[in-house]
């Protein structure tokens, strides 16, 4: 997937956070003024950001553009999609900022409204033959692996949680050494799963790049379509974030991903029906098992 078939603000939120300052200027002033991107030359708009031009040249490099004119046509594009009934910057009626005294009820429904936007744009551009071509790879593998560290480890988990109970002979791994060992002992009939949001976790990257030596079908689940784990995996699954203030990068795109996770999940769980089945028939009764029913009052 092309880095101009994104959308802008998706594009730019999901590198923001590694960018250095100068670039970082630039993404938050595109960000916060879109328009501004045709009007002024790239002088101006690097004036108006605070930076330099040569910082404007990095910033529009660093998405995957060949200069400022490609900024422009790409957001020139996208406008014309805006008004024509598709928003590229979220709502105009609740957007991402949330102030320091701003009240519960704004807090709650900037973050939803952030999440909800999430949600939608990861669907509307998820590649789902790519979703397909990981399910297919995931049904038939003799084993597989879940690489993730940090932020990404909590969804590692869900994705191993998932397909353990459906029977996949699954293991997540959230130590660089445990999952590069695992890595080197994958074969071409094992699948590995990595997730980074950023793409560019070195603990996460180490082991998928290995794993992809060793002829393991690799895929990565994340924000960057042209990161390095993006490179390196035969299939990638993209997130789109959903940032407010305080919730930025890996953060904002937790919904996103488990909704990746649950597409693939779910996917998974149709091929291997039969399996799927089973496995399900044999757990389902534990956590009822396992509940605790409430106290009853004494009568006064």
């Amino acid at each position: 997937m092309g880095v101009e078939t994104l959308d802008p603000a998706q594009r730019i939120e999901a590198v923001r956070a590694d960018l250095p300052p100068s670039l970082r200027k630039v993404a938050d002033f595109v960000l916060e003024s879109p328009e501004s991107v045709e009007e002024c030359s790239a002088t101006e708009l690097a004036r108006r950001a605070g930076t330099s031009q040569a910082a404007v040249t990095r910033f529009c490099q660093t998405i995957g553009l060949d200069g400022y004119q490609g900024l422009v046509r790409w957001m020139a594009r996208e406008q014309g999609r805006k008004d024509g009934g598709g928003s590229v910057w979220g709502s105009a009626e609740i957007g991402p900022e949330i102030a320091p005294d701003d009240d519960l009820d704004r807090v709650a429904a900037v973050v939803a409204a952030a999440d909800v936007r999430s949600l939608q744009d990861t669907a509307r551009r998820l590649d789902l033959e790519a979703v397909e071509r990981a399910a297919q790879a995931v049904a038939r593998a003799h084993r597989v692996d879940v690489y993730g560290v940090g932020g990404s480890a909590a969804m590692a988990a869900e994705t191993d949680s998932r397909l353990f109970g459906i029977g996949v002979p699954v293991r997540n791994w959230t130590e660089v050494h445990a999952a590069s060992t695992s890595a080197a002992l994958l074969t071409p009939a094992d699948v590995a799963i990595a997730i980074s949001f950023s793409g560019a976790t070195r603990e996460v990257v180490e082991p998928t790049e290995l794993a992809a030596r060793r002829g393991a079908t690799t895929i990565a689940v994340t924000g960057d379509p042209t990161s390095a784990l993006a490179q390196i995996a035969d299939v990638v699954l993209t997130v789109a974030p959903g940032g407010t203030t305080y919730r930025e990068g890996p953060f904002a795109a937790r919904h996103a991903q488990l909704l990746v996770v649950d597409c693939l999940y779910v996917r998974v769980a149709q091929l291997t029906f039969a399996r799927a089945s089973a496995a399900r028939a044999l757990t389902d009764h534990i956590p009822a098992q396992h509940a605790v029913r409430p106290a009853r009052r004494r009568a006064r």
